[in-house]
C-alpha cells in the first residue's frame, strides 16, 4: 500500500514539474519580434500546404478548405484554396490581387502602405532594437512555441493577426480577426523551406 502511495506521489510530481515548463509565459513585444526574426533568419522562400477554417459574421456555420501557400522574400506571398472554395490571392507587398476562378471574378486592392510584407520583411532584417510605428504588439511564449499577436492603431479591415511560430523556423496558424467580425484562422503543415522558388512560381492564373 505505502509503495503504491509512493508511486502516485512521484506521478503527480512528475506531471506537476512537466505542467510547470509549459505553462505560458509572457514576452515584451520586442523579445516576441527578436524571437520571430531570429526563427527565420536565412529562410528565403517556403511552401506548406494549409488547412483554413473561415467563420462569417452573417453566417453560422464554418467554411473549411485546403491548399497551399508559398513565400519568397522580399515581398511576395500567394495563398490557393481548393475547390469548394476555389481562391487565388497574390500579395505582392502591398499590392493584393484575388482570383476566383469558378466565378470568373478578378479583383485588386491596395493594403496600407504600414501593412506591406516589404515593409515588415525589411524591418525584420536587422535586430529589433525598437517596435514599428502603428501597431500594439503582444507576445507570449509555451515552451519553443511563440504567439504573437499585432493589432494596427489605425482603424481598417483588420482587426487583429496573432502568428504562432516555433523557435526552429516552422509557421503552426495564422489567425485573422477583422473588424466586421469575419475570422480566419490558416493552420500550415508539411513546410519545406529555401527549395529556391522564382517568379513563375507566383502568377494567379
Amino acid at each position: 500500500m505505502i509503495t503504491r502511495i509512493l508511486f502516485f506521489l512521484s506521478l503527480l510530481l512528475i506531471l506537476l514539474l512537466s505542467a510547470s515548463f509549459t505553462c505560458a509565459s509572457s514576452l515584451s513585444a520586442l523579445e516576441g519580434l527578436e524571437m520571430l526574426r531570429k526563427a527565420f533568419v536565412g529562410v528565403n522562400d517556403f511552401t506548406a500546404e494549409i488547412t483554413q477554417e473561415k467563420h462569417l459574421s452573417l453566417m453560422k456555420r464554418k467554411m473549411l478548405a485546403s491548399g497551399e501557400v508559398r513565400f519568397k522574400k522580399p515581398d511576395i506571398f500567394y495563398m490557393e484554396l481548393y475547390s469548394p472554395y476555389a481562391s487565388r490571392v497574390l500579395l505582392k507587398d502591398n499590392s493584393l490581387t484575388l482570383k476566383l476562378p469558378n466565378e470568373g471574378v478578378r479583383q485588386k486592392m491596395a493594403l496600407p502602405p504600414e501593412q506591406g510584407l516589404g515593409r515588415w520583411f525589411k524591418f525584420l532584417d536587422h535586430p529589433i532594437k525598437a517596435l514599428p510605428d502603428g501597431f500594439d504588439i503582444r507576445a507570449e511564449r509555451q515552451g519553443r512555441t511563440i504567439f504573437l499577436q499585432i493589432s494596427p492603431c489605425k482603424k481598417g479591415a483588420m482587426k487583429e493577426l496573432q502568428l504562432v511560430f516555433q523557435q526552429g523556423g516552422e509557421l503552426k496558424r495564422l489567425i485573422i480577426e477583422e473588424n466586421n467580425r469575419d475570422k480566419t484562422v490558416i493552420t500550415f503543415s508539411n513546410m519545406k523551406k529555401n527549395i529556391g522558388l522564382s517568379e513563375k512560381d507566383f502568377h494567379l492564373d
